[in-house]
């Protein structure tokens, strides 16, 4: 079928544009990449250095020697761990009980729930370092739960966007789906672990990359609940690249490529079940 002159247009108009986004999108890891290969003196430079004259690749063996890396690499890795884990089990389960089961007040709950969604997080910094400060059940003094891991994961193990996205998922399953479950007797729970969480996977999939992007990048949180060395995250130690007078842009590019390794390698892995958990959340109810 020949093609009309208008289609043709359309067509290269619309892979220019994808063209002209894509090298948008990629310039500042391309930025990135060039930075942390650079000495300090082409950083200043008057005229701006794309490809260094000279590849610097001691500067990410530099960045890693400037600090406890791999104390910080495990405690991101812990914290991410059981927030992801944790909160995927909080959401799907919270998500089941909005999309599936009938209750007095569930539509009001679920609004209230959407309304965390326009709560800015640094509004809530404050009452939230109060409450674990004065949480005592573990034993941490008066410090709380501040300082630990604990501290760390807890006010992220639930959000309004997980459970949303869950309901979402599961609102679209037939009611059918529920009445058969009843017949060979599974209870709500039972229903929940045995049908949906076996069929949650591209959901559970795209919240839990989200869930891991937003918990290694987090910064805000893990600086106000730590103090010390030891319990600092990734995101944390990349402040360790400037004193009061200047910043080490290459050592500063060269540890935030590293730092950003496993989230490069969970989103390649998981990509295809990110969209397409992404698209089953998209139905409305």
């Amino acid at each position: 079928m020949k093609k009309s002159k208008s289609d043709i247009v359309f067509r290269i108009l619309s892979r220019l544009f994808i063209l002209v986004l894509a090298l948008s999108v990629a310039f500042p890891l391309v930025m990135t990449i060039s930075v942390s290969l650079q000495t300090m003196n082409e950083i200043y430079s008057a005229d701006p250095v794309i490809i260094p004259n000279k590849l610097q690749f001691e500067n990410y063996a530099n960045a890693m020697a400037s600090g406890n890396w791999p104390r910080y690499f495990i405690n991101s890795a812990i914290v991410t761990f059981f927030t992801v884990v944790i909160s995927l089990i909080i959401n799907s389960m919270a998500g089941f009980v909005f999309a599936r089961i009938p209750f007095k007040f569930r539509d009001v709950l679920f609004v209230m729930i959407l309304l965390g969604m326009m709560i800015p997080t640094q509004v809530t910094l404050i009452p939230v370092f109060t409450l674990l400060r004065n949480i005592n059940i573990f034993g941490g003094g008066d410090s709380g739960l501040i300082n630990t891991y604990t501290g760390l994961v807890l006010p992220f193990i639930a959000g309004s966007f997980g459970v949303f996205l869950c309901r979402q998922f599961y609102v679209s399953f037939p009611k059918e789906l529920d009445d058969a479950a009843m017949i060979d007797g599974c209870g709500r729970f039972s229903t929940y672990v045995r049908i949906y969480l076996p069929l949650s996977g591209p959901v559970l999939a795209s919240l839990g990359v989200l869930k891991f992007t937003g918990t290694w990048n987090e910064y805000t949180w893990p600086l106000v609940a730590t103090s010390g060395d030891e319990m600092k995250t990734v995101q944390v130690a990349l402040t360790g690249f400037r004193d009061e007078g200047e910043i080490y842009w290459n050592l500063l590019m060269a540890a935030t490529l590293i730092a950003g390794l496993p989230i490069y390698v969970v989103f390649f892995f998981a990509q295809k079940h990110f969209v397409s958990g992404l698209l089953a959340g998209s139905v409305k109810a």
